[in-house]
């Protein structure tokens, strides 16, 4: 990644080799709502620093909802998933809503056959979440 921007974010695992393991987190805001466009692979050697990064933004900027669009993510296990509900959570505690957009039609069977379509509506574009 070139460049110092502020809303992007790129998380390297910590026993990374030849760069075959990363996410890169891109972060917009849009008044109280946080989009972040995730790209690579949401897998166990990059999850928990991709939730404190996410977190991390969601309170420094006192946000209410949350949209994760996952159009270039290539892969997800169930650490990737527990960021997803761990954020799910947090936000709807504090009375937020979360959407996700983009997830690809493998990414998107995997979060059907795990339930979190039933928490967290799916959209194909952030274009149809018009109104949160």
């Amino acid at each position: 990644m070139e460049g110092k921007n502020p809303l992007c974010v790129e998380i390297l695992s910590d026993d990374l080799r030849k760069g075959d393991f990363y996410v890169e987190l891109e972060f917009k805001q849009v008044r109280n709502t946080l989009i972040v466009r995730v790209r690579g692979e949401i897998d166990m050697l990059v999850s928990e620093k991709m939730r404190k990064e996410i977190d991390k933004k969601v309170e420094e900027n006192e946000i209410a909802n949350l949209i994760m669009n996952l159009e270039k993510v290539n892969f997800i296990d169930s650490s990737g998933l527990g960021v997803i509900i761990g954020r799910y959570k947090k936000i709807n505690a504090s009375g937020g809503r979360m959407c996700i957009v983009g997830a690809n039609p493998s990414i998107q069977k995997i979060l059907v056959f795990s339930g979190i379509n039933k928490l967290v509506p799916l959209y194909n574009t952030e274009q149809e979440v018009v109104q949160f």
